[in-house]
Formats: C-alpha cells, structure tokens, sequence
C-alpha cells in the first residue's frame, strides 16, 4: 500500500509492507501470540550510504554503510510513518481486531523518540540503488556513462539498478527491466556497427 506520510507531499512517499506475523526483526524467532508487522518504506530517502573497498584484494568484503536516518528529513519521514501505522490501526475495520503495539511502544510520541526507535531496526528491503550511478562524463560520483559503459573501464558496462541516480517512488522490477531492454537494444546497436 502506498501513502503520504504527510499531507505536505503531493504524492505517496511511503510503501506499507504487510505482514500476518509477529516478530522483533526480520531473520528472528516469531512471538508466540498472534500479531501483524506492519513495515513501513520511506520511498525518497535523502540519506545516503556508501559501499567502499576495504583494500585491494577482490576477495576481501567491501564495506557497507547504509547511513540510514542520516537526515533531518528522513527522520521526520520515519516519525510520520509511525503515526501514520498508529492512525491505520485505529480504523475501523482493524480496530475491531483490538491490536496492542509492540513496537515503538505507545509510550513513544515525540518525533525524537520515534525516529531513533525506527533506527534501531532499520534494514534494507532490497531495494538499494546508485552504487553505480550514471551520470555524464565528468560527473566524478558517476561509474557508469548514458550508454551503461564503466568510465575508464573498457569492455565492461553494468546493467542493473546500481546505475538509477536515485531509488524510484515504488518497487525496482519494472525499472530494472526496462535498463536492461535498453541496454539489449545499444549492445545490438553497437554490435551491428562493427
């Protein structure tokens, strides 16, 4: 489901990801009482993260910083979202169910104590983008150029949702397979050139 975390967006910025399960973290034991987990998307974050060689040794793991909720905004986006969860679960269909929160807490109210409660589970939903953004030439946060090819690099070219500057406002399937029919349509293009 998507939604407005705030009527100051024009547009959803938020996606609900429903569960019919209860549990503290996602990869963690069920609770042993029945329950939903309603997760919650920011779908424009403005924080950053970063992924850095740890040396150069290509079998060595990279470092991965997700830097979630680095954001003033982010933060006020994860403060809303939970509102937003509070605001759902009172309706009328789902009152009716007589749900108690878990987690954050109801004792929670301030945006402060909110964010920082949604930072202490945050996670990736699979959906990372722009480690390998494309950009223009000269652009020096930019891997890959507006024909997916590797600056510097010759040969290699990277086809998949790394190279988006940005995440999209939904779900990364569609956008990635339209990369990917581009990119078949330049690689044949250049291939019937030569």
């Amino acid at each position: 489901m998507f939604a407005r975390s705030n009527a100051r967006y024009e547009t959803p910025n938020i996606q609900y990801h429903v569960q019919p399960l209860s549990l503290d973290r996602f990869g963690e034991p069920l609770h042993d009482f029945p329950g939903m987990t309603l997760s919650v998307c920011n779908l424009r974050p403005t924080s950053r993260g970063a992924v850095r060689l740890r040396d150069n040794n290509p079998l060595t793991p990279p470092i991965i910083d997700p830097n979630y909720l680095d954001t003033d905004e982010d933060r006020l986006v994860a403060a809303e979202s939970l509102r937003h969860a509070r605001m759902m679960m009172e309706t009328e269909a789902l009152s009716e169910l007589e749900p108690e929160e878990i987690f954050p807490g109801s004792h929670l109210s301030s945006d402060e104590d909110l964010a920082a409660s949604a930072g202490d589970i945050s996670a990736s939903i699979f959906h990372p983008v722009g480690t390998c953004k494309m950009g223009p030439a000269g652009d020096i946060d930019s891997v890959v150029d507006d024909q997916l090819r590797v600056q510097g690099v010759k040969g290699l070219r990277i086809v998949d949702a790394s190279i988006m500057p940005a995440i999209p406002s939904g779900n990364t399937n569609s956008p990635v397979l339209m990369i990917a029919e581009k990119a078949a349509d330049m690689l044949l293009e250049n291939d019937q050139k030569y």
